[in-house]
């Protein structure tokens, strides 16, 4: 059987599966579609918030990030664990024990006011619209690999499966189907990482293996590849390079921007209970830790794997691949397959029938290069996205495990999309539509408005996901970026102090605002290509790259908050008190549908 059928099977079987649940589980209620009806066991919960939590940015593209910067690029797995952290402690149970089905609900019941709402769905909105555009990028790549078709073709493939389940089955149907994509891609994630830690050091734990020796040289594994990477003018493999204010910034914009991701919180209005809340924040955190303690091995094995493929004959000395062996190795179909998606590309600058992978900027190597002859490096397109996907072909690994990281990427993917649509499907038919537009709308109205507006978001996500600003997990990182610097501090503010109305929708605009000038000044303005004035190598303020700006967001929306909120009115007596009860927490009523 070919890897063709092979990747079929195994991405129509779980396709049929997610699509089975969705309509056994379909929504026929508000609470259903917003809430899953309150009766999701806490580690139900936690498994389907791993899933909705580790998307295409972890799954796809996060190892791949690692593989090529290295040391620096743990940031992410430091940020994202470390959000979770402060998610369970600080406003997942407050968050339940209020009772609303959505984070808007939250703001504008909170700072008794329409206009918090109505603020609170346009960040919500803005920074989830940026989250699944590096989602269906991810979708893209994993469809067009797999089903051997462009990136542009498997983006809509994609995006018409995720309104197949997403549309009709709302929260509860993308809830249990999240449970089955988490099964997927943590088997899909894991098994291929034991099977090339045990190739190169013979320890079937990726994580010990990352420490332990590599087994064809005797050589620590990291010290081999430290010794390779910096030979071809790469810089250290696990030194600290880049500017640590900008990586400290990075890296607290990613924690409390995944504590202020509405596609994650509205995982706990789903628990009957506040306590079940801080139990699925924890069973999420262990679920997501099989990942994440396995991602730095797979990054490093993955670049280590590559470089040796491109120099197989032990390093400069012994002579780059050829061109020959790439047409004829069966060894190297992999990078054939992958050149048709347009995410891999080589060239022979200097015909010598060789493909020289190394870096052409490195002054050090520059008299080598002159001496050999090269032309410049002629791996000239190696997009980070690929690296996990194309990981158990590079270690020549059997085919179904292809085929499993295969239905894995696109679990990770689709399962974090449908959460994302969600999010901003709930926050336009209910509060919005329902909240400001028409309250007086009927149940059925309510839901057919938010199955159309998941519909609109779905169609506007694949459109940006044809033009992406970076890869997936860059991507990510702006959502997460916009999310720290809206969201969170209102719902900080909201539960821990006595902020009024007029400060919390001054903070969120102000902090929306600074942060959306600041990514468009690098990013190019609604992320359109070549309308940017920065870049992130030379960005506007110092060291702070877009991606870090987050965290600078949040601190003008806290100084705007409380500096509008001292000079305007208090906040009312009822209000104070609601504050006040939901600090304790004790119980959680049912929710109030407004």
């Amino acid at each position: 059987m070919d890897q063709f059928t092979i990747n079929l099977l195994f991405v129509g079987a779980s396709f049929a599966l997610y699509i089975g649940i969705a309509i056994w589980a379909r929504a026929g209620s508000t609470s259903e579609f917003y809430a899953a009806g309150r009766g999701v066991h806490p580690v139900t919960n936690g498994m389907a918030t791993a899933a909705d939590w580790m998307s295409a940015a972890s799954f796809i593209s996060m190892a791949g990030l690692i593989a090529f910067t290295g040391y620096d690029n743990s940031t992410f797995l430091m940020g994202w664990t470390g959000g979770y952290v402060l998610l369970a402690l600080l406003l997942a149970p407050y968050l339940r024990k209020f009772g609303k089905f959505t984070v808007s609900e939250f703001i504008g019941d909170r700072f008794y006011s329409p206009t918090a709402r109505v603020v609170a769905v346009i960040c919500l909105i803005v920074a989830s619209t940026t989250y699944v555009i590096g989602q269906m990028t991810g979708v893209g790549v994993a469809f067009g690999r797999f089903l051997e078709v462009s990136n542009t073709a498997g983006l809509l493939i994609g995006a018409c499966v995720v309104f197949a389940y997403a549309v009709f089955g709302g929260m509860k149907g993308v809830t249990y189907t999240q449970v089955a994509q988490y099964c997927v891609l943590i088997m899909a994630y894991t098994i291929p990482a034991i099977f090339i830690s045990l190739q190169l050091t013979g320890n079937p734990v990726p994580a010990l293996g990352l420490f332990g020796d590599h087994a064809a040289s005797g050589e620590p594994l990291l010290a081999k590849l430290d010794a390779i990477v910096t030979e071809l003018g790469f810089k250290e493999y696990t030194a600290h390079h880049s500017d640590t204010f900008n990586m400290v910034l990075f890296t607290l914009s990613l924690m409390i921007g995944t504590a202020g991701l509405p596609h994650v919180i509205m995982r706990f209005f789903t628990v009957p209970k506040v306590a079940d809340a801080r139990w699925s924040a924890g069973w999420a955190l262990v679920f997501i830790a099989l990942l994440y303690l396995t991602a730095p091995a797979v990054g490093a094995m993955a670049r280590l794997n590559i470089t040796e493929m491109m120099w197989p004959n032990g390093g400069i000395e012994g002579g780059a691949v050829t061109v020959e062996q790439i047409e004829n190795d069966p060894k190297y179909d992999w990078m054939a397959t992958w050149q048709k998606t347009g995410l891999l590309a080589w060239e022979d600058k200097n015909g010598d029938g060789a493909i020289q992978y190394y870096n052409d900027k490195s002054a050090e190597l520059q008299e080598t290069a002159a001496a050999n002859g090269w032309a410049g490096n002629e791996l000239t397109k190696f997009n980070r996205d690929i690296l996990v996907l194309a990981n158990p072909e590079i270690a020549n690994l059997p085919g179904w495990v292809i085929g499993l990281v295969a239905a894995g990427g696109l679990a990770a993917a689709l399962s974090t999309a449908a959460g994302l649509l969600l999010a901003i499907s709930s926050a336009v038919s209910h509060d919005l539509i329902k909240g400001s537009i028409n309250p007086n709308i009927s149940e059925k109205g309510e839901l057919l408005s938010a199955r159309i507006a998941m519909a609109v978001a779905i169609a506007v996500a694949t459109y940006l996901g044809l033009n992406p600003p970076g890869f997936a997990a860059q991507t990510v990182a702006l959502a997460f970026g916009l999310a720290a610097a809206s969201i969170f501090p209102a719902l900080m503010m909201g539960i821990f102090t006595k902020v009024n109305n007029k400060g919390a929708v001054a903070g969120m605009v102000a902090g929306l605002v600074v942060t959306l000038i600041y990514i468009f000044l690098h990013k190019g303005w609604l992320f359109i290509p070549g309308t940017n004035s920065f870049t992130d190598a030379d960005p506007l303020l110092g060291t702070i790259k877009s991606t870090s700006f987050g965290a600078i967001g949040a601190m003008v929306n806290f100084a705007v908050a409380f500096a509008v909120s001292k000079s305007s009115a208090a906040i009312p007596a009822e209000i104070e008190e609601l504050v006040e009860s939901v600090r304790i927490p004790r119980g959680a009523g049912a929710a109030q549908d407004h």
